[in-house]
């Protein structure tokens, strides 16, 4: 059973940037399709990055350009730089896993494996 546990998360204001981690344990990341989603109050958990296994990424208009997914083999971890935050940033964030290849998507109910989640709050 893959574990993933994430850290970083934080209260930070609107233009400050945060970087959340994703530490996987019993299977290695290089070996995952792999991926960031965060749920709001009130709504649906939606994706907001991607990476598959040959390292393709993929990220929604609402992220793309201010937020960076990457991960480092070596410590078997996958992370998250996010950028000139915005107080619509503000919701948990949780990783997620799959050992099938999805390329560089990451379907919600493909992900077999899930992090309990870090809240991200960006508020002045």
């Amino acid at each position: 059973q893959v574990q993933l546990v994430e850290s970083g998360g934080g209260l930070v204001q609107p233009g400050d940037s945060l970087r959340l981690s994703c530490a996987v344990s019993r299977f290695a990341v290089g070996y995952l399709s792999m991926g960031w989603f965060r749920q709001a109050p009130g709504k649906e958990r939606e994706v907001v990055s991607c990476i598959s296994i040959d390292g393709n990424t993929r990220y929604p208009d609402s992220v793309k350009g201010r937020f960076t997914i990457s991960r480092d083999n070596d410590k078997n971890t996958m992370y998250l730089q996010m950028n000139s935050l915005k107080p619509e940033d503000t919701a948990v964030y949780y990783c997620a896993a799959s050992i099938t290849d999805y390329s560089d998507y990451c379907p919600l109910s493909g992900m077999d494996h899930w992090g309990k989640g870090t809240l991200v709050t960006v508020s002045s």
